[in-house]
């Protein structure tokens, strides 16, 4: 063999071991994210071309592209730079799925009717857990406890039923119990509004919109968890307001909740808001101290009771962390199962002392920060009026307080990258990752930046 031959073929051999082996990623994907989302979002991401420092994945639709751009981007990336380093950015483009393989087809076909009964069904299993006998009563959820507890009394006497408040205060809790009560002499229907549209999206891919739509408007009571995912999702809202119509014009009860009330959820069709908001209203409050001590000392009986053993923890350190809290019942449980864990390894009676030691991060974090707090706070920090930062005007001085504050509303809350989007004067996606990106470089390379970052930081959490 010549040296030419050599040469050559090494270096065709370097090539080939920088290629991604992109069924290697999927099975990282897999373990990463957990089946269910894996087989509902990323299996059919395809690698259409490889570049030294970004990749062109192919997706099936626009719709798949926005979902997974706003929730999963980061942690892809992330995923990808762990089998090349050199990769610093993702793009997407829509593919056509291939319809081939009739063979599959005829086998899908036959069993279009019991893919969508069984998959919702084993997905949306009532919780036993769940009911009225542990939920606790307080004067933040009384009135919403009440109503709850008559429907399964009166069925559509309160038609439709919609429960609204916070995240972590108990409406998924009192849907649930709602279930359990009115199963055994009904057909319940419980689902998220997340799945109810992964189940339409499916049901159109598979053209079967006739199996889903008998299904889901059979049922005699309907329950639907947190009902604002529906926002700016135009065909499934259209096909939710005829589900709806269908359901009150046989007389089924439906059940609803939502982190809103009706009129306040955006990019929603008016005839829907007027819908919902035509039944009973309820809202469930951030709880007071009173209903966070009861909660707490609920929670350590059933933790005494399940795992027979003593759990000490004095009224003063109950009364501490239900004061300290101060967001939501689920970081409450949080909270105390901290206690509880510290407790038990260092087999320790805590005091209020020891409390403030082991949750002294958690309460520094614990602050409500929303997109709106970050915007007046950086648009005061750098001395410019909220409504100049939330212009079109490009300008630096306005343009990189603004980044700044697409920077923090990522890493600060729960907000999606579309929906950090619509908050500053409705800006795509693409805006909000080009700052997030923007700052963390500038963060990592210029003190100034870092120190302003921090600073708005604390005061964030300060406030």
């Amino acid at each position: 063999m010549d040296k030419n031959n050599i040469k050559k073929q090494s270096v065709y051999i370097s090539e080939e071991e920088n290629t991604l082996n992109w069924m290697e990623i999927q099975n990282s994907f897999k373990k990463t994210f957990g089946s269910e989302i894996y087989n509902s979002w990323l299996q059919k991401i395809t690698l259409v071309k490889e570049y030294n420092d970004y990749l062109i994945l192919g997706i099936p639709t626009r719709f798949f592209r926005d979902w997974i751009v706003s929730r999963y981007l980061d942690k892809i990336l992330e995923q990808v730079k762990g089998f090349k380093l050199s990769l610093n950015r993702i793009e997407f483009k829509i593919i056509e799925e291939q319809k081939n393989d009739t063979e599959l087809s005829k086998i899908e076909e036959l069993n279009k009717v019991t893919e969508i009964k069984d998959s919702i069904l084993n997905y949306n299993r009532l919780n036993p857990n769940l009911n009225f006998e542990n939920f606790v009563e307080g004067r933040s959820n009384d009135i919403a406890l009440s109503y709850s507890k008559k429907v399964c009394e009166h069925l559509s006497r309160y038609n439709p039923l919609y429960i609204c408040g916070g995240v972590g205060l108990g409406k998924t809790h009192l849907l649930n119990a709602i279930g359990l009560e009115l199963q055994p002499d009904n057909n319940v229907m419980f689902i998220s509004a997340e799945r109810f549209m992964y189940h339409f999206i499916k049901s159109i891919k598979k053209n079967d919109m006739v199996n889903f739509k008998d299904f889901f408007r059979k049922s005699s009571v309907f329950i639907i968890d947190d009902i604002q995912f529906l926002r700016g999702k135009e065909s499934l809202q259209e096909e939710f307001f005829h589900t709806f119509n269908s359901l009150m014009e046989k007389g089924s009860q439906i059940i609803i909740s939502a982190d809103r009330s009706p009129m306040k959820l955006d990019r929603v069709q008016e005839r829907i808001k007027s819908r919902l908001a035509g039944g009973l209203v309820v809202d469930i409050d951030t709880p007071d101290l009173e209903l966070k001590v009861k909660i707490i000392k609920k929670k350590i009986f059933e933790l005494q009771s399940q795992f027979k053993e003593n759990i000490d923890l004095s009224e003063e350190v109950i009364s501490y962390i239900a004061n300290e809290s101060k967001t939501n019942i689920r970081e409450l449980i949080g909270i105390l199962n901290r206690v509880i864990a510290f407790s038990r390894v260092h087999n320790k009676i805590l005091n209020v002392s020891d409390c403030k030691n082991i949750l002294k991060d958690v309460f520094s974090q614990t602050r409500i920060i929303t997109v709106d707090k970050i915007q007046n706070i950086v648009s005061s920090y750098f001395n410019i009026p909220l409504s100049e930062m939330l212009s079109q005007r490009r300008s630096r001085p306005l343009a990189r307080p603004r980044q700044i504050a697409m920077y923090l509303a990522k890493k600060m809350t729960s907000r999606s990258l579309p929906e950090i989007g619509r908050r500053f004067a409705n800006r795509d996606h693409t805006t909000v990752i080009h700052a997030v990106k923007t700052i963390t470089r500038l963060s990592e390379q210029d003190d100034e930046m870092k120190k302003n970052i921090n600073q708005i930081k604390n005061l964030l959490l300060d406030q």
